[in-house]
């Protein structure tokens, strides 16, 4: 299918509502349709108030102190993706609890006002701390630090989900999310991730909530172990046996990916850029995905936009609010396309000719943005 495209009005951005203006690129507005789900793509997880120090020229050494030349302060945890699907012009919700402190009410903020992400199905817990995650930057990896507590029981929301095009889903080994099940019955396409197996145990079977989802993205690493293979593109292939798509991250490499249903299979390579921050990258990566995957794009499309927007994404430091969106995408068409002869392989360029048809000739309209913050709490200008 032929991305498609809707440019947002040119009201001024005091006067745009957030939503509106954080979309300004619609990628399934083609597919609208009377009696669509409210939501393009529903989420849940924790949401922790994220910490980035940049700038170290290497890892901190036991006994020393180490300053770093730069900071900021966002949303992070789940916050990483719902954001990066919002900028990306999915209608987006997310149901999470927040703590009962002014982190909360920041990274609340922050993803309702400033990102237009629907957190009515979100509770703040009284009495309950925000989670926090210490990030530290160094050539090109991180190093973090969190802490926090399950909020009470009570607390989780007990109407996810609503009713989406898709869901994405961070599968625990051995533990069921009854709502996943639910979902899939309801029509909702569930994308899942996972995160690495504490236990060592790297079992697939223990992988229960994998048979409601339609792709699994894991990282080569994991892949690898999941399947007992020595080769991330031979892990993909085995992975289609448990889920009709596996799209496994390669690193520096790229991404590989297979699909049951098609029999299609595609790689793209990764896009070389100097990172400043890698914090969220994955979850911007999947992002990218799910929004190709509901525009109907083809494999390897939908691999491209993913691997391009985490490689804009780790230009900027923070999780969340580095997570790019149809401005920056428009700027980095523009300058690959206007480099030089000598700079440009012509093969690499046309992986992203589908860009053309996305985004308008002109380009996208440059707003204000919001980006990671040194300081919580600033007093607004008098």
């Amino acid at each position: 299918m032929t991305p498609s495209y809707n440019i947002a009005g040119e009201e001024p951005d005091h006067l745009t509502p957030p939503s509106r203006r954080q979309a300004q690129v619609d990628p399934l507005a083609a597919l609208r349709a009377p009696g669509d789900p409210s939501w393009d793509v529903c989420l849940t997880g924790t949401v922790f108030l994220d910490i980035i120090f940049t700038g170290l020229d290497s890892a901190p050494v036991r006994g020393t102190e180490s300053w770093a030349r730069g900071m900021g302060s966002s949303p992070g945890g789940v916050a990483n993706m719902a954001t990066a699907l919002a900028r990306l012009g999915l209608r987006t919700a997310l149901a999470a609890a927040f703590g009962d402190d002014h982190y909360g009410e920041y990274c609340w903020d922050a993803l309702e006002q400033g990102e237009g992400i629907d957190l009515s199905a979100s509770r703040t817990v009284p009495g309950w701390h925000s989670p926090v995650t210490v990030s530290m930057a160094y050539e090109g990896e991180r190093t973090m630090v969190s802490h926090g507590h399950e909020p009470p029981p009570q607390e989780l929301v007990p109407d996810f989900p609503p009713r989406a095009r898709a869901a994405v889903a961070s599968l625990t080994p051995g533990r069921r999310a009854p709502w996943i099940a639910q979902a899939a019955r309801a029509g909702t396409r569930i994308f899942a991730d996972i995160g690495w197996d504490e236990t060592g145990a790297w079992d697939l079977a223990g992988l229960v909530d994998l048979e409601h989802c339609e792709a699994f993205l894991p990282n080569a690493e994991e892949a690898k172990r999941y399947t007992g293979t020595e080769c991330p593109r031979a892990a993909a292939h085995a992975l289609t046996e448990y889920v009709p798509l596996a799209v496994v991250t390669l690193g520096a490499e790229g991404a590989y990916a297979v699909d049951r249903r098609t029999g299609e299979t595609a790689e793209v390579p990764a896009i070389a850029v100097e990172a400043l921050d890698p914090t969220g990258a994955g979850d911007v990566f999947v992002a990218g995905f799910v929004t190709g995957t509901l525009a109907g794009w083809p494999l390897a499309d939908r691999l491209a936009l993913a691997g391009l927007t985490a490689a804009l994404s780790v230009q900027e430091f923070g999780g969340s609010l580095s997570a790019p969106g149809w401005s920056e995408l428009a700027a980095w068409w523009r300058e690959v396309q206007s480099l030089p002869e000598p700079e440009q392989d012509p093969a690499a360029l046309s992986r992203y000719a589908f860009l053309d048809a996305l985004l308008p000739l002109g380009g996208v309209e440059v707003w204000p943005r919001r980006r990671a913050v040194p300081t919580i709490g600033f007093r607004p200008a008098r």
